[in-house]
């Protein structure tokens, strides 16, 4: 089957967009070495991400604890989301709205056809084999979870967390260092409109989006606690 997401990474200034971010991402990756991150970076991180997710909710103080909570298991949770996306899914949500939502509601999809379809559409692209760059299907999962919302609550938090998953799975970064929600929370005005594009379903909406999430990979590289960027 021809890769479906091939048509959006050739949108007019994708494909420099993703070069650029690629090229951030890779010098933050090279200049240090894989080897030489300490988990105690890894950790700063995540943490970092975590911290600027629950900012970018609408009750930051409400929505920390699961963030941070949800943020300790990115990196295992990152193999699981591409051959079992809705485990990875559910186990995310849990992580994210304990204590917030009733138990019965952890982890379980609203129902709704659309829903359904959207979310059986996404696992596809998941657990499928995807050759466009890894930045597309990550900018794809987050907008997709972000805009149906199938939790009905922390949504938000559980589709950056998955955009983490996707580039540590894909190897774009493998360790979790680069902090793609700072990247978000720094143009937080621009945000919930581009999403909102996304879900016009226009291809100026898509492509708006994409490129935001490939400048936001160029800020999370440059804010890595690897290079001494923010790490709280």
């Amino acid at each position: 089957m021809p890769d479906p997401l091939t048509d959006l990474a050739r949108l007019e200034g994708v494909p420099s967009g993703l070069a650029a971010a690629r090229a951030a991402v890779d010098l933050v990756l090279t200049d240090r070495g894989l080897r030489a991150m300490t988990g105690d970076q890894v950790a700063s991180a995540l943490l970092a991400g975590a911290r600027a997710s629950a900012r970018l909710t609408e009750d930051p103080a409400r929505w920390a604890a699961g963030a941070i909570r949800l943020s300790t298991e990115v990196p295992a949770l990152a193999g699981v989301l591409r051959v079992a996306p809705a485990q990875a899914l559910a186990r995310a949500h849990t992580l994210a709205a304990y204590g917030e939502v009733t138990d019965d509601r952890l982890g379980r999809p609203r129902d709704g056809v659309e829903i359904a379809s959207r979310m059986g559409g996404l696992a596809e692209l998941l657990t499928g084999r995807i050759e466009s760059p890894a930045l597309v299907l990550a900018a794809i999962a987050h907008a997709e979870i972000a805009t149906v919302a199938p939790f009905g609550s922390a949504d938000g938090l559980v589709a950056r967390a998955v955009e983490r998953m996707v580039l540590i799975s894909s190897g774009f970064d493998p360790r979790g260092v680069i902090v793609t929600e700072l990247g978000h929370l720094r143009r937080r005005d621009d945000y919930d409109a581009l999403l909102s594009g996304y879900a016009s379903g226009t291809v100026a909406g898509v492509r708006a989006w994409i490129l935001h999430v490939a400048q936001a990979a160029v800020d999370g590289a440059e804010a890595s606690p690897v290079v001494g960027g923010v790490s709280s």
